[in-house]
């Protein structure tokens, strides 16, 4: 049964009469603050005032000039504190101009077209043999680029299927897995390799290395930090981006990926007994999300999109100190989730071999409470893949970009640091 009706869309799409009324609305500033706080420097003016004139395609091609991935950036890039919240609008305290949906419209009008194909950039004096390691937003903007510029881009993928977190990880009322895996898609036309199921270890990465004319590490950040305390082992203790991965790849959902690739189980995902952990979260169960940054939000909401009666997110710190956005945490008090601040766990109750609560410790006051639940979600951040990138730190030859390198920022920041690699790479060539 597909889960897709439980997470309708966080901004539903516009339709062509609401589009064309929004685009009016802009003022096409010459200075556009907005473009200068896109991290991709997408021409927004420029892109909306196509759509004024009904000319889609053309707006979709301004949009791709500058973000390959300007569809899922869309949906997922946090616009009130990037090219909306620059918005001259509010100079006047009027509404800013809805620029992230114009965007979806435009992109979602180019990928129903049938026609994906851009305009030809001029062949490179020398074409290069580039390997990107790791499929997500990083890696496949600067594979794109690199594609389209008459390079031979091969993308080395850990997991069954492309696309790194936009795929796993990005909660489903943000960007669904089929519209990822479209994004995906549309990179490997511009005539990129994928190769799933490869894993690259330092030996691998060296011979990698030899084999090709440039490598980009866009793997991104490892595992979610573990929480070090008794009890969290327990198969009722999942963490935050297992968790969006099991429900994103259950349910169905996957039946709507128009690539013929084949369907995963969850346990390939979450591990073994994760879909069962998973379903605990349905109708009348008591959820604990730990942490309080943007995936810990998700994994909330979701819970309780899934059915969850009571979500609490424990934070050890106050409110002002956590890493979420303020709108992200204000949709997350819309959609029921309890938020309790200055919260430290300190143990994982179980009775009978059965989660039963979480023992946790009220900092102010050093009082001990436990919390009743049927599911733990720790979402306190991901370490770091700095084996890889230390193997390799000095040699030219080498580039990297997106969370591996930034610590795990937005999906655009990844973007940008792909498209900055692929330029990079491609300007040393021509002075080689």
């Amino acid at each position: 049964m597909s889960i897709a009706h439980l997470f309708p869309d966080l901004h539903p799409a516009f339709t062509p009469q609401e589009a064309l009324v929004e685009s009016n609305r802009c003022l096409y500033c010459y200075d556009a603050p907005c473009t200068a706080a896109c991290p991709t420097h997408i021409d927004v003016p420029r892109f909306i005032k196509k759509i004024s004139t009904a000319n889609l395609r053309g707006s979709a091609i301004t949009i791709l000039d500058a973000n390959l991935l300007g569809a899922s950036c869309s949906r997922v890039c946090p616009v009130d504190v990037l090219c909306e919240g620059a918005c001259v609008m509010h100079r006047y305290n009027r509404e800013p101009i809805e620029i992230a949906r114009l965007q979806r419209h435009a992109m979602e009008a180019f990928y129903e077209s049938g026609d994906t194909r851009l305009p030809e950039l001029l062949a490179p004096a020398r074409q290069l043999r580039v390997a990107c390691i790791g499929s997500g937003p990083a890696s496949l903007s600067c594979a794109g680029e690199l594609a389209r510029r008459g390079h031979i881009v091969t993308v080395y993928e850990s997991k069954p299927l492309p696309g790194g977190l936009n795929t796993y990880g990005v909660a489903e009322y943000k960007l669904r897995m089929p519209d990822a895996i479209r994004e995906v898609t549309f990179i490997e036309s511009l005539g990129v390799e994928i190769r799933c199921n490869e894993n690259v270890d330092v030996n691998r990465l060296r011979k990698i290395g030899d084999e090709h004319d440039a490598v980009f590490l866009g793997l991104g950040l490892g595992r979610m930090e573990p929480l070090g305390i008794e009890g969290e082992d327990d198969i009722s203790v999942m963490d935050a981006l297992k968790f969006i991965a099991g429900y994103k790849t259950s349910g169905g959902t996957l039946g709507a990926i128009p690539t013929g690739r084949q369907p995963i189980e969850v346990a390939e995902i979450a591990g073994e007994g994760g879909y069962m952990t998973l379903q605990s979260a349905g109708a009348g169960r008591k959820v604990v999300v730990i942490g309080a940054g943007n995936t810990a939000i998700d994994a909330a909401n979701a819970a309780r999109r899934l059915g969850a009666a009571e979500v609490s997110m424990l934070y050890r710190r106050t409110v002002k100190e956590m890493s979420a956005f303020e709108f992200e945490y204000e949709h997350a008090k819309k959609e029921g989730v309890e938020f309790r601040w200055q919260v430290k766990p300190i143990r994982i109750v179980s009775a009978n071999g059965k989660l039963t609560g979480i023992e946790c410790l009220r900092i102010p006051t050093s009082e001990t409470f436990t919390i009743p639940c049927d599911l733990i979600i720790p979402a306190i951040g991901q370490s770091k893949n700095s084996e890889l990138l230390a193997s390799v730190a000095g040699n030219p030859k080498f580039f990297a970009g997106g969370d591996l390198t930034n610590g795990g920022r937005e999906v655009v920041d990844a973007v940008a640091d792909g498209k900055r690699a692929a330029l990079a790479i491609c300007e040393r060539a021509n002075h080689a």
